[in-house]
């Protein structure tokens, strides 16, 4: 019989708590560590639909990679949405472990896992911990050979999961693509990182109209190469990460865990409309 202590070892052996940044919030949130798990569902968000799938499945561990309380809080009540999901975890028998950005930090963590769905081959950390290092935030990989920004757009999109927030590119579509770096979820903080490593273009999630536009303007200075920008749903960005965990664990713990990786899309978004369905209202 597997303990869920033994699920966190290998998930901590994969992923190292102390690669974590200090004002995440990494670990156990609920369960028992003496606890029977014979089935752990993986998922990025801890909400109520990945709940509901892991009650369906059996789960007696939800791995997630967002944390579920990630700032202070002075109490659970079951009328709170977070709360909610506490006491129906619990009263369900089922822990929930989260591994955020030590999972982001880790090789292989959340960044290999979405370089290796678009095909890329990985070469090093875009934000190294150390000099060297092969640990820290996002990464930067080769695909096979160049092909046109308007092909890589279409290459992320077809890879990734689909949503209704889409694959978004910003760019020449004729430039060609060739070395890329990947950041899973928020990455605009690292737009200048990513020029600096002279990269042809640069996917990650949630960014912002401002920092985009001044990156993107930079190009305009003589002398200077910035990346083509590729901007993809945050939720789509980590999802590829949930088989790179599950595939860790069932390796560490075979023929006693079983596993699955949540098919619940929690990206908030719904609808997608564009001008482009609709010619006679787009601006000229």
């Amino acid at each position: 019989m597997t303990r869920l202590r033994e699920v966190i070892e290998a998930l901590e052996r994969a992923y190292p708590t102390d690669l974590a940044e200090s004002w995440d919030a990494v670990g156990l949130v609920c369960g028992d560590p003496e606890a029977a798990v014979q089935r752990v569902l993986f998922c990025v968000d801890p909400v109520e639909a990945t709940v509901d799938e892991a009650v369906g499945f059996g789960a007696q561990l939800v791995v997630a990679h967002h944390p579920l309380l990630l700032r202070g809080v002075h109490g659970v009540p079951a009328d709170d949405p977070k709360g909610r999901i506490v006491h129906r975890l619990i009263r369900s028998g089922i822990g929930l472990y989260c591994a955020h950005t030590n999972a982001d930090s880790a090789r292989q963590g959340v960044s290999d896992a979405l370089a290796e769905a678009i095909g890329l081959t990985v070469t090093r950390p875009l934000v190294p911990h150390a000099e060297g290092a092969e640990t820290g935030l996002g990464r930067i990989g080769e695909l096979p050979e160049a092909e046109p920004f308007r092909d890589f757009v279409r290459r992320v999109a077809h890879n990734l999961p689909t949503t209704a927030w889409g694959v978004r590119g910003a760019g020449d579509p004729e430039r060609p693509i060739r070395t890329v770096a990947v950041c899973g979820g928020a990455g605009d903080s690292y737009l200048a990182t990513a020029a600096a490593a002279g990269v042809d273009a640069y996917v990650t999630a949630d960014l912002r109209h401002h920092p985009a536009g001044e990156h993107l303007a930079r190009a305009d200075v003589p002398g200077t190469a910035v990346p083509a920008l590729v901007d993809v749903a945050h939720w789509a960005s980590e999802w590829p990460w949930c088989q790179q965990a599950a595939d860790t664990v069932a390796a560490a713990l075979p023929d006693t865990v079983e596993v699955l990786v949540s098919t619940r899309r929690t990206d908030p978004w719904t609808v997608h409309a564009s001008a482009a369905s609709d010619p006679g209202r787009a601006l000229a």
